[in-house]
């Protein structure tokens, strides 16, 4: 499909210079982005940065929300387009196993290294510097577009959007994700839900530990029986496959390292698939055998930790898979930009992960896809990294999809 049918041959040309002027930039601010460590709730210096990039391009307002989500405006029309990525990153536990330091941004052979180069620093520049391109040409009138580099993504990802839609009545009429999809679009992903089971044992010297109960060997049978219940899963989508489940911590209480433990808890993580109800998976982990026998307890968590600006805003750790229906204006818009923009046939990215998605799709309807440079196969690893040649492609379909989704409504 050429560009130029769908939206005119002069925007088209207008929107390719005016991203290829403004893609060396894009390239300088990621590197930027990937040398400052922004872990969740320490995000601040990474927002400033965010927040002068943006008033340099020329954003029409620029300001942080009470969570610490920076918004940036352009255009002023009534109906409302969103681009989203988060701005946190996950840690770095050895910094000696990677090929470069994690936060210089180095660039070799045509890849940046660096923790979040992938995990959403990547899309964060792209559609930035995407959407000022698209500014510079001109946004149509129509049209106000809002770019947000949200906090909170990785430990508790959806809670900026709930926070910006329950708060602040933010409710766009589509939202772009700039997830790492390999320039694929994404419509829909598993939800997730955390959950904690704890098992309670008695404490007594180790000397005579029968006189105990030992609550890490309690534990150590319900921990066995993980696997089997991931194989168990019977709702299988035909994109986003099943659910899953699996332990990520574990942690014991005792007196001290001279006692039997009288407490262990351990952390899952539980994937949803389209069509598995939260309730559901956590009555699955309460009558497994090895819980009911260890009488172990099973609760799904909160999150209530303040924000780097100090905004607390408590939620149940419960992110509901989503799915936008191929035919929606929403998803066709999205094919046909990236046809355009790639010159061939885009793929349908079937994410392994979870995103902000699920909020504004997954609990509030809000037609979402996801689409953005970056492979998600490199995403919280050692030598997390993306290939600077997926970035102005990106940036082109950030500028063209307004234009393509406001024809395509037409």
């Amino acid at each position: 499909m050429e560009f130029g049918s769908v939206v005119g041959q002069s925007i088209a040309e207008d929107l390719s210079k005016s991203v290829d002027d403004s893609s060396s930039g894009c390239v300088e601010f990621l590197r930027d982005l990937v040398t400052i460590p922004s872990p969740t709730r320490g995000e601040r210096l990474a927002c400033e940065r965010v927040m002068h990039e943006m008033e340099e391009l020329g954003y029409e307002d620029v300001h942080l929300d009470e969570m610490g989500n920076v918004l940036g405006r352009v255009g002023s029309g009534p109906r409302v387009i969103a681009y989203d990525a988060h701005i946190d990153t996950v840690g770095i536990t050895n910094p000696t196993h990677w090929k470069y330091d994690p936060f210089r941004g180095v660039i070799s052979e045509g890849i940046l290294y660096g923790r979040g180069a992938s995990d959403q620093k990547g899309g964060l520049a792209s559609i930035i510097h995407g959407v000022a391109a698209a500014a510079k040409v001109g946004i149509p009138d129509d049209l106000t577009l809002w770019v947000i580099a949200t906090v909170h993504g990785e430990d508790c990802i959806g809670l900026a959007w709930k926070y910006m839609i329950e708060e602040h009545d933010f409710r766009p009429e589509a939202v772009v994700i700039g997830m790492p999809s390999h320039l694929g679009v994404c419509r829909g992903q598993r939800g997730r839900m955390e959950l904690e089971i704890s098992t309670q044992g008695v404490s007594t010297h180790v000397s005579h530990p029968e006189h105990g109960t030992n609550a890490l060997y309690s534990m150590a049978s319900i921990l066995m029986s993980l696997p089997k219940l991931n194989s168990s899963f019977e709702k299988d989508h035909p994109i986003f496959g099943p659910g899953s489940v699996a332990a990520t911590s574990i942690g014991s209480r005792s007196p001290s390292l001279t006692a039997v433990p009288d407490e262990c808890t351990i952390h899952i993580d539980r994937r949803l698939t389209i069509g598995e109800i939260p309730a559901d998976a956590a009555a699955q982990l309460e009558t497994l055998a090895d819980v009911q026998e260890t009488n172990a307890h099973v609760r799904v968590l909160d999150y209530d930790l303040p924000s780097w600006r100090g905004l607390v805003f408590p939620t149940h750790k419960v992110f509901p898979a989503w799915e936008i229906p191929e035919e929606s204006h929403t998803v066709q818009a999205a094919l046909a930009t990236a046809q355009a923009v790639l010159e061939r046939v885009p793929r349908i990215h079937r994410s392994a992960f979870s995103s902000n998605g699920c909020i504004t799709a997954g609990q509030f309807g809000i037609p979402t896809i996801g689409f953005g440079p970056g492979d998600e196969i490199h995403s919280h690893t050692v030598n997390d990294q993306i290939s600077l040649a997926q970035l102005k492609p990106a940036m082109s379909f950030y500028a063209a999809f307004p234009h393509v989704y406001l024809a395509k409504s037409e």
